[in-house]
Parts: structure tokens; sequence; C-alpha cells
């Protein structure tokens, strides 16, 4: 092969017609992470973008929108549970699922629906 896959740009989330607030909201303000300038061509379609590490996180407009029940973004966070204290504090509930040997993790649903994991990997 002449090819090589050298990671993942950004990962994109649907959400409704009229989400930039909830989302700017959750993603924003609630999880702390910097919201970045939509190329001006994409900016009519509507959503927003975030900054996550070297990755990038695209709400993007879906018509016709389902939430993602299934799939979903697994995000490494450091200090897991300082990160769980302040979605419980903000009223986010947090669902548990079976432990992954040598990672801590927790899920919770963005405004949407979405199903986001964060997990955090033990020494």
């Amino acid at each position: 092969m002449r090819f090589s896959f050298k990671g993942i740009d950004h990962i994109q989330l649907a959400a409704p017609k009229g989400c930039e607030d909830n989302a700017r909201k959750f993603y924003g303000e609630q999880l702390g992470l910097k919201e970045i300038p939509k190329p001006e061509n994409l900016q009519k379609r509507g959503g927003c973008w975030f900054i996550c590490g070297d990755q990038e996180i695209h709400i993007g407009v879906q018509e016709g929108f389902l939430a993602a029940k299934k799939a979903h973004p697994g995000f490494i966070v450091e200090n897991l549970e300082d990160l769980r204290s302040t979605l419980q504090k903000q009223k986010i509930a947090i669902k548990e699922e079976p432990p992954i040997d040598g990672r801590k993790r927790f899920f919770v649903d963005d405004p949407f629906g979405n199903r986001i994991e964060f997990l955090e990997y033990l020494p």
C-alpha cells in the first residue's frame, strides 16, 4: 500500500435545526471545549464546531434528525472524576456501563440525545 492513516481529523455529531445555542451551552460552557469558526462557505448550513485536543467536533444540522443511541465518540479525559462531579453539579445524568480493563468510563447524552463517552486510562 502507498497510503497510511495518520489519525482522525474530526468527528461529526448530528443535531436538529436550531441546535447552535444548546450545542454551545453543552460543548462550550458545560464541557469547556473551545468553539472554532466554521469555514465561511459552510456557515449557512448551521451547526458549530469545537476543538478537542488535536481533533475537531462538528455539530451538524441533519434534516429528519434522530439521535445516535449506540454509536458514539469516546473522549479521553484527564481527571475523569472531576468531570463527573462537574457534570453532576450541572444536573447532567451520568450513565454507567460495564468497565473496560485499564480504563474508567461513563456516558452522558448531549442535549440532542446523542450518546457521549468519557474515559480515562488507568496507570
